[in-house]
C-alpha cells in the first residue's frame, strides 16, 4: 500500500510509526551513559559543594564581618540600609551584603582552587621546551624554496 503526502511517497516495509519501546530503549541508554560519566557526577558534587559553601559564607558575612564593619562605621547592619521614592522601598543594604559575600566566595575560589592549580601546572610544564614558532623544515624543502625563489626572480640555476 503507497500513501502520498506532499513530496513523498510513504510505501509498506518499515511502520510509519515505530513502537515506542524501540525509539526510547536506546535514548534512555544513552541518557545512563551520560550521567553515569564521570565529569557529570563531578559537576553535580562541585554544585553541591559549592551550594553549601556558599551558604556559609553569606552567613559568615551577614553574621560576623557586617556587624565587625558596623562596629567600625556605626551602622548595626547593612540589611537594613534602604530609601524610598514614592512610597516604593529599595534595600540597597541586603545588596551590600551580598555584594561582599560574592567578593569573598570569588577570592576563596581564586586563592584555594584556581591559583594552586595555576602553579601546579606552571610547575608541571617548567622543564618543557617551548613551542616553537615556526615548524622546522627539512633540507629538501628549504633547498625547494630557495630554487622556488630563484626561478620566480628570473635568474638561472647553476
Amino acid at each position: 500500500m503507497a500513501l502520498f503526502r506532499g513530496r513523498r511517497i510513504i510505501t509498506g516495509g518499515e511502520p510509519a510509526v515505530r513502537p515506542a519501546a524501540r525509539v526510547i530503549k536506546p535514548g534512555l541508554s544513552g541518557f545512563k551513559t551520560f550521567l553515569l560519566r564521570g565529569n557529570v557526577v563531578d559537576l553535580a558534587v562541585a554544585l553541591v559543594i559549592g551550594t553549601a559553601f556558599t551558604a556559609v559564607i553569606k552567613s559568615f558575612v551577614a553574621n560576623l564581618l557586617t556587624p565587625l564593619i558596623a562596629a567600625i562605621g556605626g551602622e548595626p547592619d547593612f540589611s537594613s540600609l534602604s530609601f524610598k521614592i514614592h512610597n516604593s522601598r529599595f534595600s540597597y543594604g541586603a545588596f551590600i551584603n551580598d555584594v561582599i559575600a560574592f567578593v569573598i566566595v570569588a577570592a576563596a575560589i581564586y586563592f584555594i582552587v584556581v591559583l594552586p592549580i595555576a602553579k601546579a601546572n606552571e610547575f608541571r610544564h617548567r622543564g618543557d621546551a617551548p613551542a616553537a614558532d615556526e615548524p622546522a623544515i627539512s633540507d629538501e624543502t628549504r633547498l625547494l624554496t630557495e630554487i622556488r625563489d630563484l626561478l620566480a626572480a628570473g635568474r638561472e640555476i647553476g
